[in-house]
C-alpha cells in the first residue's frame, strides 16, 4: 500500500533503555520503508540483530560527547522533531539546513527508579540515570503530533504490536493513535520528573515530619465495578502506579464481578485477620465485624465465629489466614457468602466451592502494615493519615484496678483488643479467649454500644473480657459492663475521669488494663 507519506524518506528514531521487542519493532519499521536511526546501545542491539541503521553522529555530524550524556541534543533531530510540515515556513527552513523530518520516535526512558532503590547505589550512580535527551525526545515528539505529517511517539513497549498492525492496514499511524501515543507520552515524563524530584527532596518531606507539603499521586484505573455503594453511583478501583497493587495483587478464582462494597468489606476482613497468628476467621458485613473466632483448625476458627451472630453473617465477606481445606469448605456449606479472601486455595475445596457460582473466591497474601497512607475525601480536598495497621504490644499494658486478669482474661482481652480497632467507633467488643461473643458498632454514645454488644449476644455474657477503643468518658458504661457478668477491660484510658472509672472497676472486682493507644475508626 502506498501512502502519501512515504514519497519523502521516513524516518524513525529509535533510542530505549528496555529493549523488549525492539529488534521486532524495527524489523517491521523497515518493512514499511522507514530508515532506521539510533544512538548508543540502541544502535549496537539493531546493528547486532542486522539490522541497516544510521548512528544520531552521522545525522549530526556532531560526535557523541562527555560519556554520552550529548548526542541528540541538536536541531537535526529536535528540527526533524518539531517542523510543522503544514507550515511551508517550517518546510523551507528545514529543507534550507539539510533536515529531514522524523516521523516516529520509539523512545523509553532510564531506569532511575530502579536505580534509586538499590540500597547501594551511590549518588553519582543515582544522578547519572537521570535522562536527559530522551525527556526532550519525547516531549518534542508528542507535541508535534498533530495534524495529517504529525509525529507519532511510543514509549511503551506494550505499544509496539499496535503501531506495526496500524502500518500494515492504513500505511501510516492515524491522528487518534497519535493524540493517544502523545497523552501516554507527557504521562511517562510526568512520572519520570516526579521520581526524581522525590528522590533529591526525600518525597518533600523534613526531619521529624510524615506527610510532604505537595503529594503526588499516579493512580491508575484497574477495575469499574457496576456501581458503588448503591446502584446510581458510578465508580472505579484505582491501583497506586508502582505499588503492589490492591491487596498486593489478589487473583480472583471463581464468582462474579466484586462489587465496590465486596472490596470495601474484603480489605477490612483482610487486615484484621492479619493481627492473629492463630488459625483465624473474620466475618465483616457492612465494614464490621460481626464473628471473630480462633482456633487450632479453620473450621473450628469458622464455627466459634460463625457462632457470635449467625443472622448478621449471611451475606458476609470472609477472610482467613490459612489455606482453605476442604474440612472449612464443608463447615461453610450452607452459609450464603458473597467473598472468601485468603492466602490460598486447596485444590479439594475449590472443587467443593465449584457449586457455588456466586461465591467470588479471592487470593492475596496477608496483609503486612507498611508506611501506606490512608485518604478521605472531603469537600474540596482530602484527609491523609497514617494506617492503624502495626500491631499492639500486650506486654506494655498496664493494670489500673487492684486485681489484675487471669491468664485466661488476658488472652480475651488480647483477642477483644486486637478486634475492636477494626469496629467503627463507638466499639465494643466482647470476648472469651478465642472468639468474639457481642459486638457494639457504631452508636454515638459509648454506653449505648456496651449495650449494644450485650444485647447482640448469642452466648452468655458473663466471664467474659470486653474491650474499648476508646477511653470511658464515665463509669456508666462499665457499670453495664459488670452487671452483665463482664470480668475484665481492656481501653486505653487517658480520661479526666480514670479515677472514677478505675474505683468502679474496682467496686465490681473487675481487673482493667490500659495500653496507652486509641483505635478510632470513623
Amino acid at each position: 500500500m502506498t501512502h502519501p507519506r512515504m514519497n519523502p524518506p521516513r524516518r524513525a528514531l529509535l533510542s530505549v533503555f528496555d529493549k523488549r521487542g525492539l529488534v521486532d519493532l524495527a524489523r517491521g519499521l523497515v518493512a514499511h520503508g522507514f530508515e532506521l536511526v539510533s544512538t548508543g546501545g540502541t544502535l549496537k542491539a539493531l546493528r547486532d540483530a542486522g539490522l541497516e541503521v544510521v548512528a544520531v553522529s552521522d545525522v549530526t555530524g556532531f560526535p557523541e560527547i562527555l560519556d554520552g550524556r550529548v548526542k541528540t541534543l541538536h536541531p537535526k533531530i529536535h528540527g526533524g522533531l518539531l517542523a510543522d510540515r503544514s507550515l511551508p515556513e517550517h518546510v523551507a527552513a528545514i529543507a534550507e539546513h539539510g533536515i529531514t523530518p522524523i516521523e516516529l520516535v520509539v523512545v523509553n526512558l532510564y531506569a532511575f527508579r530502579e536505580a534509586a532503590a538499590k540500597p547501594d547505589a551511590s549518588r553519582g550512580d543515582v544522578i547519572e540515570m537521570i535522562d536527559v535527551g530522551g525527556p526532550a525526545m519525547v516531549r518534542a515528539a508528542a507535541k508535534n503530533h498533530g495534524g495529517s505529517q504529525g509525529v507519532g511517539v511510543v514509549v511503551d513497549p506494550d505499544d509496539y504490536a499496535e503501531i506495526l498492525a496500524a502500518l500494515a492496514a492504513h500505511g501510516a499511524l492515524s491522528e487518534d493513535l497519535r493524540t493517544r501515543l502523545a497523552g501516554k507520552a507527557f504521562r511517562h515524563t510526568a512520572d519520570y520528573d516526579r521520581a526524581i524530584a522525590d528522590w533529591f527532596t526525600g518525597a518533600g518531606v523534613s526531619e521529624g515530619e510524615i506527610f510532604p507539603a505537595q503529594q503526588p499521586f499516579v493512580l491508575d484505573r484497574v477495575m469499574t465495578p457496576r456501581y458503588g455503594e448503591n446502584p446510581h453511583q458510578k465508580s472505579a478501583v484505582y491501583a497506586t502506579r508502582g505499588g503492589a497493587g490492591v491487596f498486593s495483587g489478589f487473583e480472583q478464582l471463581q464468582g462474579k464481578e466484586l462489587s465496590w462494597n465486596n472490596l470495601l468489606d474484603a480489605d477490612a476482613a483482610r487486615r484484621m485477620v492479619s493481627l492473629f497468628v492463630e488459625p483465624t476467621v473474620v466475618i465483616v458485613k457492612h465494614n464490621n465485624p460481626c464473628g471473630v473466632g480462633r482456633g487450632k483448625t479453620l473450621a473450628l476458627a469458622y464455627g466459634r465465629a460463625y457462632a457470635t451472630d449467625p443472622t448478621s453473617a449471611f451475606g458476609s465477606i470472609l477472610s482467613v489466614n490459612r489455606e482453605v481445606d476442604l474440612e472449612l469448605a464443608e463447615a461453610m456449606a450452607k452459609l450464603f457468602v458473597e467473598v472468601l479472601i485468603a492466602p490460598s486455595f486447596s485444590a479439594e475445596a475449590r472443587a467443593r466451592f465449584e457449586a457455588k457460582k456466586d461465591l467470588r473466591l479471592i487470593a492475596a497474601p496477608l496483609y503486612v502494615p507498611g508506611n501506606e497512607s490512608e485518604l478521605r475525601a472531603i469537600d474540596g480536598g482530602f484527609l491523609a493519615q497514617q494506617a492503624d495497621g502495626l500491631p499492639d504490644d500486650p506486654e506494655s499494658w498496664t493494670c489500673a484496678t487492684r486485681r489484675g486478669p487471669t491468664e485466661d482474661e488476658r488472652r480475651a482481652l488480647t483477642m477483644a483488643w486486637n478486634v475492636s480497632r477494626y469496629v467503627k467507633s463507638n466499639a465494643i467488643v466482647l470476648a472469651d479467649a478465642d472468639q468474639t461473643v457481642g459486638i457494639g458498632a457504631g452508636q454515638m454514645s459509648r454506653v449505648d454500644s456496651c449495650r449494644l454488644a450485650i444485647g447482640k449476644a448469642q452466648r452468655p455474657v458473663t466471664g467474659t473480657a470486653a474491650a474499648s477503643d476508646a477511653f470511658f468518658p464515665f463509669r456508666d458504661g462499665l457499670d453495664v459492663l459488670a452487671e452483665a457478668g463482664v470480668t475484665a477491660i481492656v481501653q486505653p484510658g487517658g480520661s479526666k475521669r480514670d479515677d472514677e472509672v478505675i474505683a468502679a472497676a474496682d467496686e465490681h472486682g473487675l481487673a482493667m488494663l490500659f495500653t496507652s493507644t486509641r483505635h478510632f475508626r470513623h
